[in-house]
């Protein structure tokens, strides 16, 4: 950490800086100020005004910090044996969560914290700024519970996912039950979302739907897990639901590209568990061009995306999805934002929270361009330097 007593900063000689503002997207030779963790100018280095401190950014790039709206980091265990067979062909299916769910009962507090904050740290290390979490591998109230509390320590973008799977102790129809009953009810006053792994080998539609309205009408907002392992019912599911967003989106009929485009619900994507499965990566242009509001996020977890790399997200999404590198990084910043229907993030406007990631690099085009080198020098969120 670099604690400043400086009330604002101005950042100059910013090569390209890249706000994420349709209005003026990309600035050159630009400055930045911020001021008690707002952003409070936008615009040439000649004309910037006077700060508290003053930071040359030496020609570098600048873009928002990222915003990571997808990423279970609640959980203890280790599920290499599994990685290991999917690459040697294994198919990948959802019953590995069970794994993970028995190695996290049995976890202690301290040790689920420890690994949470762990992984936190990664994230922030490669320009995260703003990221959720995700419960769903406890499956008990209590387990889920402590999930929750643990995760609201680091964000409040907390949700619950009680319904990740059916555990093997009990039914379908009593898991809903207790999901929607005292679990909810243990688990709502730390979260903000409500999500559910409508899939097969999951939840199907009508088990899923009792979640969702069961966690709306507890005053949380939704989210669903979606179109992952085939087509499905999730993403329509999300959009009759008014989710923030679809997520996943692997396997998309038309009925679904346009159920997405009219409602406004997000399409999160999340490569790195194609990645890690080696399954096929979704179409992310066909989501384009149909007008679909497209975001990145890491999916980061023990079984099928252990990422925490945003950037990385980004060069698969480039290479693998059809993106542009421009769309790509409006996806991992302004886009994530609007999967966590949040305004003060993701872009670099005037009145917008001041979280930026200097680039070593010239341009945003080399996160995609140089993949896996750790192009990330400086990372500042609401105003002070964490990296």
């Amino acid at each position: 950490m670099w604690p400043s007593d400086a009330t604002s900063t101005v950042f100059t000689e910013i090569g390209l800086l890249f706000t994420g503002d349709p209005e003026r997207e990309e600035i050159r030779d630009a400055a930045l100020v911020a001021e008690k963790g707002v952003v409070r100018w936008i615009g040439p280095t000649a004309g910037a005004p006077p700060a508290d401190e003053r930071v040359c950014v030496e020609g570098r790039a600048v873009v928002p910090g990222f915003v990571d709206s997808h990423a279970h980091l609640v959980f203890a265990g280790d599920r290499t044996a599994e990685f290991a067979a999917r690459m040697a062909g294994l198919p990948y299916t959802a019953g590995g969560i069970r794994a993970t769910v028995a190695a996290t009962r049995a976890a202690t507090i301290p040790e689920l914290v420890s690994t949470t904050a762990l992984l936190v740290s990664e994230m922030t290390m490669q320009g995260t700024t703003t990221f959720e979490i995700k419960s769903g591998y406890g499956l008990t109230v209590e387990d889920e519970r402590r999930s929750l509390e643990i995760a609201r320590q680091f964000t409040e973008e907390t949700t619950f996912l009680g319904a990740h799977v059916v555990p093997p102790e009990t039914t379908a129809d009593e898991y809903v039950e207790l999901v929607t009953g005292p679990m909810l009810e243990a688990c709502a006053p730390y979260a903000r979302w409500v999500d559910v792994f409508c899939e097969r080998g999951a939840f199907g539609e009508e088990h899923a739907r009792r979640v969702l309205a069961a966690g709306r009408e507890a005053g949380l907002q939704v989210r669903v897990h979606a179109n992952q392992l085939g087509e499905g019912p999730g993403v329509r599911l999300a959009c009759e639901m008014g989710a923030a967003s679809a997520d996943h989106c692997t396997f998309l009929g038309d009925a679904d590209v346009d159920a997405l485009a009219s409602s406004g619900v997000v399409a999160t994507l999340l490569p790195g568990a194609e990645f890690s499965t080696r399954s096929p990566y979704p179409d992310a242009r066909r989501l384009l061009d149909a007008g679909v509001a497209v975001a990145l996020a890491t999916d980061c977890n023990p079984g099928s995306s252990f990422t925490t790399s945003m950037p990385f997200c980004i060069a698969l999404a480039v290479r693998e999805m059809g993106m542009t590198p421009l769309e790509a990084v409006r996806a991992a910043t302004r886009g994530g934002a609007r999967a966590l229907r949040r305004t003060d993030v993701g872009t670099l406007g005037v009145g917008g929270r001041a979280d930026l990631v200097i680039l070593e690099a010239p341009s945003y085009v080399h996160l995609a361009y140089r993949p896996g080198v750790p192009l990330v020098a400086q990372v500042w969120r609401g105003g002070r330097r964490l990296v």
